[in-house]
């Protein structure tokens, strides 16, 4: 990050700690429709369209090492195996046989060098080829070139892959925007997979991930935990184009930020994170369901996966550079991920409750404050996703933050000159 956008950080946060209102351009934002929780319908378009169009994060470079390995991914209810070819080349593919539709992978993981469909025998090179069939004297003019596997988009951000079902989006690097650049510091490259662990949550997916991209609620739920570690009232939300966000708040003075505190003792730190980084919690939000602080310490990603309408799937991911041998880096469980740290329980002790609340009659909708604009910004996003004429009216958001707050536009800094 430029020492100008530090400068711009450190005045923006000086600038929401003095402010008596929400800043004179913020729209007011109308309540968000109780139906985008609970009503099958939007459920339905979700599935449909975000889901579908949306790059996913799906694994680490450490899951298939080398060539000849494989994983299956089905975080969208979709068969996808991924594969580590023999030029190197990370690929996806529809876990699908192109004979009879049996599926070519049926292990969780390993390494083979062909993918070999166990109900009749067809076989795939890591690269989708169809490189053999049983009994090819039985079929006429069948031209293996044209029945390979099915290809699922699938690109690299360091040593993250990510798959987009899709075959008309944008690149990742497209997708993520400016993002990508502000990352850099932190050397995707060159962090290692340290722990992925998935809980069961029951409630809607999104009431799990915005508990994750507003502090808001750090006074109330985080009392002792991330309260003393994090200035809330110094906050800086900033919003980027495709419904991605990121929140900036400073550690007060004297104190460690939680991946400090986390941090086992002499672990490795990653080389050239700059100041905002080193003393501030700087967390993003990728759409559709991405949200991940970084620092010196890790790269902590925490991915929220739809079960049903009104059942999730929280995924935790801690990757980092280096470690010593029994001092592998956790974030965010309890012995290997045999619980949620004290933080996450924290963050889900109420997700049930407020599923079941918001299935009342008496759940209408939300009105959101200025500190929750990025819950705004990302329904805005999935219902231009979507298509707005998708949506019955009464579950549509209304489209009011303009330009004009989309990075690096920022009218703040008209109110602070």
């Amino acid at each position: 990050m430029s020492q100008e956008e530090v400068s711009k950080l450190r005045h923006l946060m000086e600038f929401e700690a003095t402010r008596t209102e929400p800043p004179l351009a913020w729209p007011r934002t109308p309540d968000i429709p109780a139906g985008r929780y609970v009503d099958p319908r939007f459920f339905a378009l979700e599935q449909e369209h975000v889901w579908r169009k949306s790059w996913l994060l799906a694994a680490h470079i450490d899951e298939v090492p080398e060539p000849g390995c494989f994983m299956l991914w089905e975080n969208t209810g979709q068969p996808i195996v991924i594969t580590h070819a023999e030029d190197g080349q990370i690929n996806a593919f529809y876990n699908t046989c192109s004979h009879r539709g049996a599926p070519v992978v049926t292990q969780p993981s390993g390494k083979k060098k062909r993918l070999t469909c166990a109900y009749h025998g067809w076989s795939y090179d890591h690269s989708g080829a169809l490189c053999a069939i049983r009994d090819p004297e039985d079929f006429h003019d069948l031209d293996l070139s044209q029945r390979g596997l099915q290809p699922v988009r699938c690109e690299r951000f360091g040593n993250l892959i990510f798959v987009n079902l899709d075959p008309q989006a944008m690149t990742l690097l497209e997708w993520l925007g400016p993002i990508a650049d502000e990352w850099e510091e932190f050397q995707f490259h060159n962090c290692r997979l340290a722990a992925r662990h998935i809980f069961d949550l029951d409630c809607n997916w999104k009431i799990a991930m915005e508990a994750n991209t507003e502090v808001y609620h750090v006074r109330s739920i985080h009392p002792t935990t991330v309260a003393p570690i994090l200035d809330d009232r110094r906050n800086v939300n900033t919003l980027y184009a495709n419904g991605h966000g990121r929140m900036v708040a400073p550690t007060p003075a004297g104190k460690s930020s939680l991946e400090a505190v986390a941090a086992p003792p002499d672990i490795a730190q990653i080389d050239g994170v700059g100041e905002i980084g080193r003393t501030c919690t700087q967390s993003y939000g990728l759409f559709p369901n991405y949200v991940s602080p970084l620092s010196q310490f890790a790269i902590p990603p925490i991915l929220f996966w739809p079960n049903g309408i009104n059942k999730c799937r929280m995924e935790t991911w801690t990757m980092a550079p280096a470690w010593k041998e029994g001092m592998k880096p956790n974030l965010w469980t309890e012995n290997d991920g045999a619980s949620l740290c004290q933080v996450l329980l924290e963050d889900t002790q109420f997700g049930e409750k407020i599923q079941k609340s918001m299935e009342s009659l008496g759940f209408k909708g939300v009105p959101l404050s200025y500190q929750e604009a990025r819950i705004y910004h990302w329904n805005e996003a999935a219902d231009r996703m979507i298509g707005i004429d998708n949506i019955p009216e009464e579950l549509r958001v209304a489209q009011v933050i303009g330009e004009e707050w989309i990075y690096p536009n920022d009218p703040r800094l008209e109110q602070m000159a």
